[in-house]
């Protein structure tokens, strides 16, 4: 149609003529009043009928005035003509933009009043801006519409330009989307693991045979709608919608050309990050237009007005930075001039919140069709190319390039190509079409070149779908449901190939003259394309200049640079999910390069300001997949960990919540690939100089370290079916059969559920199954999606014997297509079509084929259609089949032949199941079966249940069944089995050697089990079970059963529960014990016996050696439970157990009961929990108590039930000497331990009790008189103040050696004023610690020593002015030594200065720190000025943080005065200046990490002269400043007493340097280290060094040394004698290229140190040559007691040689080995070495690699590490540390102990658990970043109320949820899940 005529150029009343039917359509759903006004534009002898007209109001009648208007016009003169339209167009609604605009076009702009008066008259009063508005507002429209026609056209020529064939819409091919909400899909549900998490597929199918159309067809009624077009990278979705765009600007397509087409691809929308209005997206960004303000406004009004007039076409989303969702609720429409941010615009546009009505379609890959479900109307899959259409490619491609012999390449490549399967799945891609022609076009023309590398071969034959060679109309072809462009294999070619044979073989041509070798691997396929690609040269149109045909090994070193360039380039990309480079991203001559070779594509991009810029990307996605492989293999800045990170498998289910990703999730498939062998010389090639190391040693450590990580994915064992798929597909890129054999391994059977199988992934397969050879392997495809061409494909699969095919997608045709293969399956033995729509005729299909399956032994075809009719031909394959044994004349009859595996031989064996139910079973009838049977060479299972059997059918049976060959067992159930029948089975225990389980049972469901020994031809020793529950058993029918069973030795477990023995038949039972002599169980519950029962059993317990355990429980069923223990063991050290729960113990039984037990002389627990235990009872337990000498532990948990009995229990401290430990708490776990003799000392924790008034002094009572306590816990008994008062004014008469633990008792501060008194009243006690609010701890710590230092610890307990000087009472009279700790108490500045007053440190001393958070800055100053101000007699005063630290002593002068790195500036100082200046004894100052700046130099500056004796001064910094040490250097200089300076972190002028050489010569010590400075000044200090004769301590941490200043350094060292102390921290990384020389230079001059006590050597780097040298300077430093080498590359060899050396130093207390790579041989040698350095206080070797046998050694190390405080073993390679847990018991001052990311289990925990109690000074325990799960935190839990000392227990990172780990922090404050 004709939009753009003018009104010159096309008669306006011809115009009207030809609309005029669609006009009479338009105006008849006009309001009247519309019609009206058009009406009166007639002359009134022409409208002499309007009245009437709006009188009858008929739609006929109006309709017919309509008629008469527009034939009045049609005949009018031009201008009335023309003036009717206009008003029209501006009157009516819903006129098409078509029509509208031709309307317009013919009407003209001019007014055409003034031509025709007769038409004025009837005109109606329209005013003239409206009837003019809408002609401009169009022609701005169709102008801006020319502009985008304009901007398509240019770009299509842009992009066609390098086009090898014609795009044509009507040959490409869409599958449109079938949805299936509504089917059942039972077999969809993921496994355990995925759970949740994962959706296996998305409800809805493609690919239905009815559903495939063209594109042109598929776009086809998309007006309005939102259309999403789906494919993976590479298929063309971006070039087919230039095309789109290409078609409708010259007005073809389906789109119409009336339509504004808007083309926007994501990857341009990504930039826009500023908010933007729909105005500023179509106008700036778009098709930016010069027009003006009023011109764009015009514009954007026609588009909202005519929003249907408009197609958006949204290119890509799957590069979209951000996610779509569907706004489910109802919201308002969207503002289209409010900016917003472009996400936002195009959500609005997806849920027609902006433009309703316009039309939309959206491009993207299928995994991404989650987002906008819900959004899109219509939905269609892409379709790739067949075999064809490549085919015709290759020909383009080549013929393209104009001569003859590429002609014939072109014919050569098409032939390789069909014939490589990794080729074809590329194909059918176009992208990667073209990628294959350049291969293969590389490949023809190396293998013509005499010196061509070559690559493997395509080691298996490929196999595709057959098709029909003439058919023109393509199959239909699918493509998984998921990430599909992740592995280009698997996108589905999904149409029939031409040139297939019937099997699925490629009918190939005779082999070409060339001997092109095809790559085997998709990564060899890639490596061959890179080469391709490098070969050649294109000129500035894209055209092969020339190639080159070097090998590929050659082109790679010719171009490493590039690579090395590209491939990291690539590598950002992934790691930023970035696809588009900028030209600051890249040099110039590399894009360049990469353009001349065709790796990179250039893309124009749109700024923000509307500037075109160029952009590059890779050819495609999976290039730079590739080259970003090829980084991480080649090059040492991607990290082992970072590697690690990056392989995992994918899964190819599909959820909302997963990941969104612009890559093809290929990276890990190149790495497995390139960790092949056939891959090493190219990555050798790479590594050289790309930024990669060490060549093939790197090379090869990279591709360990791959297959390494490949080797735990294959041992993994929960894989759900998609990983393992991907797992099968990694393991053929490596081409490693090692690995394929540990991936079937694992899994003998291959689970590959609920994903669609393409013939790729069978292929896959096929390498990894083809690895067992004869072991055989299954493939279970349950619910999986697969074409017939991948069954053309599964033969390849050799050594199937088990396949399974579950799903309702398989139906007959299926089964047809699989009964054709079967046959070549020659190891199958079961088949699974089960779950199905198999019918009849499937089945028959399937049974055609199976006789020629001669190992089938197993067929399932339940749960599918089939009827009588489809049964049939599956019974007569029994008839068929050899091994099956049939059985004459029954009714009922079920054979099935089972697989087992022979014991003895390792062999397959058949062994059928026989059911024969419900038989009349005579004594005749019982003897033909039997006869049968024990004919047939080996059943399984015999079933005759629910036929009666007398006794004499029954005793004929049991004749028969010794000659039976059965493996497993009879079942006899519901046979009317009689007491006489039962007693007649239990002899088969005796009499038939394979008989080994009897289980009878006579009561209602009656049940009868024998079964046997499993074929075993040597049945000897073999456990025999009878069990005869519920059979109502009398005494007297145990009698005959005895003898029935006769001798019978190997009767191990005997179950007679729930029968009616009663007491005599315990008895009889009990009697024949002595015959049992193997006996492990006897179950005996249930049978009415009484209370004598008690008594009779613990007699039995006593008297019978074997018998180990008791069990009698009285709760909702009766239990009595025998074990046995046999063996020939030492009786005084067998352990028995008597367990009596949920009874009442009467007093008279409790004494019964106890004297019995007195009999026993092993070692005895008594369990009496969850009894009834009254007091009477308690107390004649403890009368009996003594005599006991055998009981070990009684147990009385959940029995204690009120304080006076728990009071009662505690007695037994004064009744029996053996008492080791009494735990007690009502209602809980309770518990008495014994030892065999006196007990040293005693443990005793008696909690949750109610100790108020005379129970506390009951208590206190028992405990005086008691022995002595290690330790007393009575926390949570209500104690309360007056309680605790009560407590302590005791405490002196107690006997205790450790602590008392007195919290959770609801103290106040006037309890804390008591149990601090008691440091002052009792001798004995060392410590308080009390903490008052949320923690509520109070513990007393007791020492054996006098006169020690004694200590207060307060911590948040809102401590009072008054609080304060009553504890400065108690601390004055105090006669001990007094160390107090306040922290977080809300103490004042005055209260503290008060407190200050009021202590009276006498000559004794107080040492006291003071926590507080305003203690900091200028407060802290003016805090310590005013401690100074108020008292004499402080020795030292400190603040270091925000805590305040004191020393006092009468009649002491002030020496050191610190405020370390407590914000302190240097204007704050000024009011310390006359205090220090008062003080000239003071010998240490230290204002270090504070910000002293200027202003404290100078302070510094004024009282250094008024100091005579200061010898230390330290003012580190933590950053560098020159202005303090050149405005101090001349001061420092003045001050001639000070011998010991720290100046770390400062910055050293020449100037200050060379002032300082003045002065170091007589320093003592020296700090400099992170000190910044030149290399001449540095120099000079240096050089200094070496005069300084009596330097003790150097540090020189992490300080830039260049040549010359380490070889002063060298030299000075030789000159120093002196030094006892040298920290050289990570200076050796710091001297450049020189490193190793400069390391062993430096060792070398410690030669003279012989004085050395302390070094530091850590970051040196310095390997074994270094340690070599360091270690023969260990000799001659015995003084040496601590020494740091952290990071020094020390060998698992060399640290042997370490710790012998380190046997000299016998005054080693520190010994730091972090961070190297130590093993178990350095662990075996401290095993050796350290028992002799008994002094080690420290030892450190985190981070190392120790192993099991290296935990081993190290625990015997530590045995002997007697004075062990602090042990730090975080990441040393080795998760079980049990034996290390378990050594530390011998380590009584340990104090920190750090197991930390070990990956240790409950196990070590428990282990901590056991040894917490013994170690009394331990504080700290981390336990971070470990695999401990909440029954370990538990344990700890539980421990930690037993040790009050420790402070901290990490456990941040292990198996403990959130809310269950806040569950257990409030329970024990002190566990801590956080990471900080």
């Amino acid at each position: 149609m004709d939009e753009g005529v003018g009104p010159n150029s096309e008669n306006v009343n011809s115009v009207l003529a030809q609309e005029s039917l669609e006009l009479l359509n338009i105006l008849s759903g006009q309001s009247s009043a519309v019609i009206m006004k058009l009406f009166q534009m007639m002359p009134s002898d022409a409208g002499c009928n309007i009245n009437q007209a709006s009188c009858n109001r008929s739609s006929a009648a109006v309709t017919e005035h309509i008629k008469g208007l527009l034939e009045y016009f049609r005949v009018a003169n031009a201008a009335d003509c023309r003036t009717f339209l206009q008003s029209m167009c501006v009157l009516c609604d819903n006129i098409p933009m078509h029509l509208e605009s031709r309307l317009m076009s013919a009407a003209g702009y001019e007014n055409s009043e003034l031509s025709n008066p007769s038409v004025m008259a009837g005109k109606s009063s329209l005013p003239p801006s409206k009837q003019l508005i809408k002609r401009p507002r169009i022609d701005y429209w169709m102008q801006y519409i020319a502009e985008v026609i304009h901007s398509l056209q240019r770009r299509w020529e842009r992009v066609s330009e390098l086009l090898v064939s014609e795009v044509q819409l009507e040959n490409v091919w869409v599958s449109v989307r079938t949805a299936n909400r509504a089917r059942v899909r039972p077999d969809q549900t993921p496994g355990p693991g995925d759970k949740r998490a994962r959706t296996p597929e998305p409800d809805w199918d493609y690919g239905s045979m009815d559903s495939r159309v063209t594109l042109e067809n598929f776009l086809q009624g998309c007006a309005g709608k939102v259309t999403v077009l789906v494919g993976p990278a590479g298929s063309g979705k971006t070039l087919l919608m230039s095309c789109l765009g290409q078609q409708w600007a010259h007005g073809l397509g389906p789109v119409p050309s009336s339509c504004l087409f808007v083309l926007l691809e994501f990857r341009q929308l990504n930039i826009l990050s500023r908010p933007l209005s729909l105005s500023e997206l179509l106008l700036r960004h778009y098709v930016p237009v010069k027009h003006s303000d009023h011109e764009k406004e015009a514009i954007v009004d026609y588009l909202l007005s005519n929003p249907e007039q408009s197609c958006w076409v949204l290119d890509g989303y799957d590069e979209f930075h951000n996610k779509i969702t569907k706004q489910d609720l109802q919201i308002e429409l969207l503002d289209p001039e409010k900016p917003l941010p472009v996400a936002d615009l195009i959500s609005g546009l997806l849920n027609r919140l902006l433009l309703p009505g316009c039309t939309l379609i959206v491009t993207c890959r299928v995994r991404d069709v989650l987002d906008l479900e819900g959004m899109s109307d219509k939905v269609g899959l892409l379709l790739g190319w067949d075999c064809q259409e490549i085919k015709e490619y290759v020909d383009n491609y080549f013929f393209k390039k104009g001569h003859s012999a590429n002609r014939a390449l072109g014919v050569k490549a098409a032939e390789l190509l069909v014939s490589s399967g990794h080729l074809l799945a590329m194909s059918s891609l176009p992208a990667l079409c073209n990628m294959t022609c350049i291969c293969l076009e590389y490949l023809l023309l190396e293998s013509r070149n005499p010196g061509g590398t070559s690559i493997p071969k395509e080691r298996s034959e490929t196999r595709l779908k057959v098709g029909e060679s003439e058919k023109k109309e393509p199959q239909i072809r699918k493509l998984e449901d998921t990430e599909e462009g992740g592995y280009v294999q698997r996108e589905d070619q999904g149409r029939s190939y031409e040139g297939m044979m019937m099997d699925g073989t490629i009918k190939r041509p005779p082999p070409p003259h060339t001997q092109a070798q095809i790559p085997s691997t998709l990564t060899q396929v890639y490596l061959s394309v890179l080469g391709a690609f490098l070969s050649r040269d294109l000129d500035t149109r894209g055209n092969n200049d020339k190639l080159n045909t070097m090998k590929l090994t050659d082109i790679l070193s010719q171009h490493r640079s590039e690579l090395g360039e590209l491939s990291k380039l690539a590598w950002n990309g992934v790691e930023e999910s970035k696809i588009l480079f900028m030209n600051e991203d890249i040099t110039q001559n590399v894009i360049e390069f990469s353009i001349r070779k065709g790796l990179f594509s250039q893309v124009e991009l749109r700024c923000e300001d509307g500037m075109l810029v160029n952009s590059y990307c890779f050819t495609h996605l999976t290039l730079q997949e590739f080259l970003a492989a090829l980084r991480i293999m080649t090059s040492d800045d991607v990290s082992d960990m970072h590697l690690k990170k990056r392989f995992s498998l994918r899964t190819r289910w599909m959820t909302r919540s997963d990941r969104r990703t612009v890559f093809t999730d290929s990276l890990h498939l190149f790495l497995c690939g390139l960790a092949s062998p056939y891959c090493t010389p190219a990555l050798v090639h790479l590594a050289r100089t790309s930024g990669g190391t060490g060549g093939p040693i790197w090379v090869e450590k990279r591709q360990s370290l791959v297959l390494n990580l490949l080797t735990k994915l294959c041992q993994s064992n929960n894989l759900t079916g998609p990983k393992i798929l991907e797992l099968c597909h990694c393991v053929q890129e490596s081409q490693d059969h090692q690995l394929a054999k540990q991936v079937v391994g694992v899994r003998p059977t291959l689970e590959l559920r609920n994903i669609r199988l393409l013939p790729n992934d069978i292929d896959a397969l096929a390498f990894v199954v083809n690895s067992v050879d004869n072991n055989g392997v299954g493939l279970d495809f349950r619910a999986c999606s697969m074409d017939s061409e991948c069954l053309d494909v599964l033969p390849r699969c050799q050594y199937i014997h088990y396949l399974s095919f579950c799903s309702r997608k398989y139906g007959d045709k299926f089964a047809e297509k699989l009964s054709s293969i079967l046959p070549k399956f020659k190891s199958l033995r079961k088949l699974e079509f089960c779950g199905a729509s198999l019918t009849s005729t499937g089945a028959a299909s399937l049974a055609s084929a199976l006789p020629n399956c001669p190992e089938v032994t197993e067929i399932n075809l339940s749960d599918n259609n089939l009827k009588d009719g489809g049964i049939k031909p599956i019974a007569e394959l029994f008839t068929k089949l050899p091994r099956l044994v049939l059985v004459n004349g029954m009714k009922e009859l079920t054979v099935t032949i089972s697989q087992k595996s022979d014991l003895d031989s390792h062999k397959t064996k058949c062994e059928p199941t026989i059911s024969l139910l419900n038989q009349k079973w005579s004594r005749s009838d019982m003897q033909q079966l039997a006869n049968s049977l024990a004919r047939c060479p080996a059943l399984s299972i015999v079933n005759i249940s629910g036929g009666h059997l007398d006794v004499d059918t029954l005793r004929m049976l049991i004749e028969f069944l010794p000659k039976f060959k059965i493996t497993k067992k009879i079942i006899v159930n519901d046979s009317g089995l009689t007491m006489e029948g039962l007693v007649s089975l239990t002899a088969l225990l005796s009499d038939c050697p394979t008989v080994v389980e009897l289980r009878i049972r006579l009561q209602s469901p009656a049940q009868v089990s024998i079964a046997f020994s499993g074929g075993r031809k040597n049945t000897n020793g073999v456990s025999k079970v009878l069990c005869l529950r519920c059979c109502g058993l009398l005494p007297t029918h145990l009698e005959r059963v005895w003898r029935s069973l006769g001798t019978c030795p190997d009767l191990t477990f005997l179950d007679v529960s729930s029968n009616c023995l009663g007491n005599n038949g315990l008895r009889k039972l009990l009697d024949i014990l002595p015959r049992l002599s193997v006996i492990q169980e006897i179950n005996a519950s249930n049978n009415g016996s009484g209370k004598e029962r008690v008594v009779m059993l613990a007699g039995a317990l006593c008297s019978q050696n074997s018998l180990t355990e008791i069990h009698i429980s009285d709760g909702e069923t009766e239990q009595v439970i025998l074990k046995f223990c046999h063996g020939e063991r030492d009786e005084n050290h067998q352990k028995k157990l008597f367990r009596m729960n949920n009874s009442s113990l009467l007093p008279s039984d409790m004494t019964t009961l106890c004297k019995r037990l007195v009999l026993c002389h092993c070692y005895l627990e008594l369990d009496l929990s969850y009894c009834l235990l009254t007091d009477k009872a308690i107390e004649n337990l403890l009368k009996v108590l003594p005599k006991m000498t055998s009981l070990q532990r009684l147990n009385v948990s959940h029995s204690i039930t009120s304080t006076t009995g728990a009071l009662a229990l505690v007695r037994c401290l004064n009744v029996s000497q053996r008492v080791t430990s009494v735990e007690l708490r009502p209602h809980a776990e309770s518990f008495i331990t014994f030892d065999s003799v006196k007990a040293k000392e005693t443990s005793c924790r008696l909690t949750h009790c109610s100790l108020q008034g005379d129970n506390l002094e009951r208590l206190l009572d028992i405990l005086q008189q008691g022995p002595k306590l290690s330790d007393l816990d009575l926390s949570s008994n209500q104690l309360e103040d007056e309680g605790v008062k009560k407590f302590v004014d005791r405490l002196q008469k107690l006997k205790i050696t450790s602590y008392v633990n007195l919290s959770n008792n609801g103290l106040t501060q006037k309890g804390l004023l008591d149990v601090a008194n008691a440091l002052c009243i009792c001798n004995n006690v060392s410590g308080v610690d009390i903490s008052l609010k949320a923690e509520d701890r109070c513990v007393i710590w007791s020492t054996q020593y006098e006169d020690c230092v004694k200590t207060l610890s307060v911590t948040d307990s809102g401590l009072e002015h008054d609080h304060l000087v009553r504890l400065a009472e108690i601390m004055s009279v105090t006669p001990s030594p007094i160390k107090l700790e306040f922290q977080n108490n809300l103490l004042q500045s005055d209260w503290i200065e008060d407190f200050l007053k009021l202590l009276n440190s006498g000559q004794r001393g107080f040492s006291m720190s003071i926590d507080e958070r305003w203690i900091r800055s200028e407060e802290a100053v003016s805090l310590l000025c005013r401690c100074l101000h108020l008292s004499s007699n402080i020795h030292t005063i400190r603040v270091h943080h925000t805590t305040l630290h004191l020393s006092l002593m009468e009649s002491t002068e002030l020496t050191s005065v610190s405020l370390v790195d407590c914000a302190v500036e240097g204007h704050h100082l000024a009011s310390m200046k006359s205090i220090i200046q008062r003080c000239p004894l003071l010998t240490q100052l230290d204002f270090s990490y504070n910000n002293l700046g200027i202003d404290g130099a100078e302070f510094l500056c004024s009282v250094l002269p008024s100091l005579p004796n200061l010898t230390s001064l330290s003012i580190g910094s933590k950053e560098a400043s020159v202005a303090v040490v050149e405005k101090l250097s001349e001061a420092l200089v003045q001050a001639t007493a000070i011998q010991c300076l720290n100046l770390s972190g400062h910055a050293v002028s020449d100037m200050a340097a060379k002032i300082m050489t003045r002065m170091l010569p007589r320093l003592r010590s020296l700090n400099l280290s992170h000190c910044e400075w030149s290399a001449s000044g540095g120099l000079q200090l240096i050089q200094t060094l070496g005069e300084c004769v009596s330097l003790e301590g150097l540090c020189l941490d992490c300080l830039q040394l260049n040549e010359e200043s380490r070889m002063a350094l060298a030299q000075a060292l030789r000159k120093i004698n002196s030094i006892r102390s040298l920290k050289l921290n990570k200076i050796a990384t710091a001297m450049g290229p020189s490193q190793t020389n400069g390391v062993l230079d430096l060792l070398a001059a410690m030669e003279g140190l012989n004085r050395m006590q302390d070094i530091e050597l850590n970051g040196w780097m310095m390997g074994d040559r270094g340690i070599e040298e360091l270690t023969r300077h260990f000799p001659v430093w015995m003084e040496l007691r601590r020494i740091s080498l952290s990071k020094n590359l020390i060998s698992d060899l060399l640290g042997e040689m370490l710790l012998e050396a380190l046997k000299s130093c016998t005054h080693l207390e520190e010994l730091h080995l972090p961070s190297n790579s130590l093993g178990d041989v350095t662990a075996a040698r401290m095993a050796l070495v350290l028992a002799s350095l008994t002094n080690i206080s420290v030892l450190d070797i985190s981070e190392n690699r120790i192993g099991h046998e290296g935990s081993v050694s190290l625990s015997k190390a530590i045995m002997c590490m007697k004075n062990l405080t602090k042990i730090d073993l975080t990441s040393v390679g080795t998760s079980k540390l049990c034996p290390v847990a378990a050594s530390l018991a011998h380590c009584p001052l340990l104090q920190d102990v750090r197991l930390g990311w070990n990956n240790c289990g409950d196990k070590v925990a428990l282990e901590l658990v056991r040894v917490m109690p013994l170690c009394r000074k331990l504080k700290r325990i981390d336990l971070e970043s470990n695999a401990i799960s909440v029954s370990g935190a538990e344990a700890l839990v539980k421990a930690l109320q037993s040790c009050p000392a420790v402070q901290i227990i990490r456990l941040w990172r292990n198996n403990v949820s959130t809310t269950k780990a806040q569950t257990l922090s409030l329970k024990e404050r002190r566990l801590n899940f956080s990471s900080t």
